[in-house]
């Protein structure tokens, strides 16, 4: 059971499989008993599938997808430090783009910003009045990847490195990938110019440090939501944690919360979408997992790009997949990252309709809840 608006909803609203039914080659060796997914199910304008595998003690990923007769969202938020910040995204982000909406009568970049906005300004709000008696709670923050499919247009809006990439079909039906956000992490020589030409006078904003190049020496990823000591100075945190001790008084903020937002008219070779957090695109090229998704049946498509990743990274550790299904949360983080994938198909004879037949439902990756979609009351505005 969740709360939905004040209102406790149950199972009723429909059972979360949480370990669907597994094709005869996944069943071999045995289920993991971290990877949650829902194998396919409907949105206004086609299918999607769902996986998520946790590695941490505590899962730091949190997703969502809300469906409508005439809009989907999808939101993943890839935590760091702790939960606090993606479980607060999850359960407010979405809100302020249904209430930016209603204000505006439409969905529009400026919309999916402000929904941006309102969320970082609540955590902060959030930060303030818990900071003296949980001060760690300013070093929580969260990379937030989120994509609205509306009247045929794809919004997509982005924090940090989780990524959307399309699927479309190329020459002679080659599908090829096409990354649709851009990757705000300091291993790129543009973040790091754009991080330096904000920040001329500061020879610290990205020190390489045990070969990766840091923000501060402290952190990969130049946006996020939370992060607060990060952002203001009120929040610094104590000489008693010396990891999140920068090298000189926080002047003004170095990182930000503006998000990268773009906007894809669908096209007919446009197949599908996925949305996933970096712990994905660590194992794998956009191209292979385009080249998956496309090769494999649509019901459980999510769960085997997971799969994969996994596969990869027992690979690397030259261990057996099998064998690392049978380490327990927390010890997994040493071989992989939580992991979070959402695949969305486009059916284009779908696009322009409004659904009816589409309920309007929320759907959260991995913690086995499901319930209905505020959405729904969007029917009579979008």
């Amino acid at each position: 059971m969740f709360s939905w608006l004040g209102r406790t909803v149950s199972a009723c609203w429909g059972p979360v499989r949480r370990y669907a039914r597994m094709s005869k080659d996944e069943d071999e060796g045995g289920g993991d008993a971290l990877l949650w997914s829902r194998d396919i199910e409907r949105h206004a304008a086609g299918e999607y599938s769902f996986a998520v595998v946790q590695a941490n003690e505590v899962i730091e990923d949190h997703s969502q997808v809300e469906t409508g007769t005439s809009a989907t969202f999808v939101g993943v938020y890839d935590g760091h430090g702790g939960a606090d910040a993606s479980r607060f995204i999850c359960d407010h982000l979405f809100q302020h783009l249904v209430r930016h909406v209603q204000e505006s009568g439409m969905i529009s970049e400026d919309v999916v910003r402000n929904a941006f906005s309102s969320t970082e300004d609540g955590f902060l709000a959030h930060v303030r009045r818990v900071h003296q008696i949980k001060p760690l709670i300013a070093a929580i923050g969260s990379c937030c990847l989120v994509g609205v499919i509306w009247r045929g247009t794809l919004f997509v809006a982005n924090l940090g490195d989780s990524r959307a990439v399309i699927g479309c079909l190329g020459r002679s039906d080659k599908i090829v990938a096409e990354q649709l956000t851009r990757d705000h992490n300091a291993s790129l020589e543009e973040v790091r110019q754009e991080l330096r030409s904000l920040h001329p006078d500061d020879s610290h904003i990205v020190v390489l440090k045990h070969g990766v190049w840091r923000i501060k020496g402290i952190i990969q990823v130049s946006r996020t939501i939370g992060d607060a000591y990060l952002k203001r100075p009120e929040f610094s945190i104590g000489p008693s944690v010396p990891r999140f001790q920068l090298p000189g008084p926080l002047r003004r903020p170095v990182l930000t919360a503006e998000p990268s937002v773009y906007t894809h008219v669908l096209r007919p070779q446009d197949k599908f979408v996925i949305f996933a957090t970096d712990g994905l695109w660590e194992h794998m090229t956009n191209q292979e997992a385009v080249e998956i998704v496309h090769n494999y049946p649509r019901a459980g498509i999510a769960r085997r790009l997971v799969r994969t990743a996994l596969q990869e990274a027992a690979r690397k550790r030259e261990m057996r997949y099998a064998d690392l299904k049978q380490v327990e949360k927390g010890l997994r983080r040493f071989f992989h990252d939580d992991i979070t994938v959402v695949v969305v198909y486009i059916d284009h004879e779908l696009l322009q309709e409004r659904n009816a037949s589409i309920p309007g439902l929320s759907v959260r990756g991995f913690i086995d809840s499901v319930g209905p979609s505020k959405f729904s009351v969007l029917d009579g505005i979008i």
